[in-house]
């Protein structure tokens, strides 16, 4: 069976098993909260630079990583790209409901898209299930986890196979 083959598998129970991942509806209408050690402004550019110890919140949308620039345009703010060690994003997909986490060294978060892509030790949490790999883009609005092992024949590519744990679903006892 060929490589690509095999990595389609796990993509494919990912997709089946994920959970429901839209934001709280509210998210996108609260402010924006930032803090950082330090913020570098460019106008003509759009694009915002944060370093150290970054932490941003937006509704239940959290954000901390060591290095963030976000980008600007005329509809507010359209991109992010954390840094990070790594780098990490939580999200509350609905009310009453478990956050989901993910993790990456790299975080590029399109906003309108609604899509994260981590890469590097990239990690996803949504309720107890865990999804691993070298590269994973999570579709946060169609709760679409799609994750990627390396393909480079490097020593350091042993760890680079994808690794799900799924937990059963409970049953209610009567």
């Amino acid at each position: 069976m060929k490589w690509t083959n095999l990595l389609t598998i796990p993509v494919i129970a990912m997709s089946l098993f994920s959970m429901n991942s839209t934001a709280l509806p509210d998210d996108r209408e609260q402010p924006i909260h930032i803090t950082a050690d330090t913020a570098s402004i460019n106008d003509k550019t759009g694009i915002t630079t944060y370093k150290g110890s970054v932490v941003i919140t937006q509704g239940s949308i959290l954000i901390e990583a060591d290095h963030v620039d976000m980008y600007r345009g005329d509809e507010g703010v359209e991109k992010l790209i954390a840094l990070g060690k790594p780098a990490h994003f939580r999200q509350q997909p609905e009310v009453d409901s478990a956050f989901s986490d993910a993790w990456g060294l790299h975080i590029l978060y399109m906003i309108d898209d609604e899509k994260l892509t981590l890469t590097k030790q990239a990690k996803v949490i949504q309720e107890q299930d865990t999804f691993t790999g070298e590269k994973i883009i999570y579709d946060l609005a169609k709760s679409i986890v799609d994750a990627y092992g390396t393909t480079d024949n490097s020593a350091d590519a042993k760890k680079g196979r994808v690794n799900m744990v799924i937990q059963p679903k409970s049953k209610n006892k009567e």
